[in-house]
């Protein structure tokens, strides 16, 4: 008996250490194909927040300009914002009320401003003017 609960205790341990080394292969193979998306996707989730009357927006604080103009163009406030278009002085508002942050905001600001200048000065056209606000850089 002892022979044979010996032999079962090798079979058990042979084939538990098969199926560990296997095991941490595959987990080594699979970390080359993971997905990143989730990640690429979720990048900017940091700087999402909700307001005090439950409306979405973006808060900066001591984050570069750079970081705030890809979290901008990646966040859902954006296409919001060109839903705007062309009423200026609620795009204006939009900009004061759901960004947190004195960079973006001017840069948001001055932007509009110039759109609007040169949209009613005729300049741009309605089509125009929208990229040039969808394509903030």
């Amino acid at each position: 008996m002892d022979k044979s609960l010996l032999i079962f205790i090798a079979i058990g341990l042979g084939a538990l250490y098969l199926v560990t080394n296997f095991i941490g292969d595959i987990q080594a193979e699979d970390d080359a194909y993971k997905n990143n998306d989730y990640a690429i996707e979720h990048k900017y989730d940091q700087y999402h927040q909700v307001d005090s009357i439950g409306q979405p927006i973006l808060v900066f604080a001591n984050v570069d300009i750079k970081t705030q103009m890809d979290a901008w163009q990646a966040s859902e406030l954006k296409q919001e914002f060109l839903e705007l278009f062309p009423d200026y002085a609620e795009m204006r508002k939009f900009v004061k009320e759901r960004t947190r942050g004195d960079e973006l905001q001017a840069k948001l600001l001055n932007t509009i401003e110039n759109v609007e200048g040169k949209f009613f000065s005729g300049t741009l056209n309605a089509e125009q003017a929208k990229q040039v606000l969808d394509s903030l850089k």
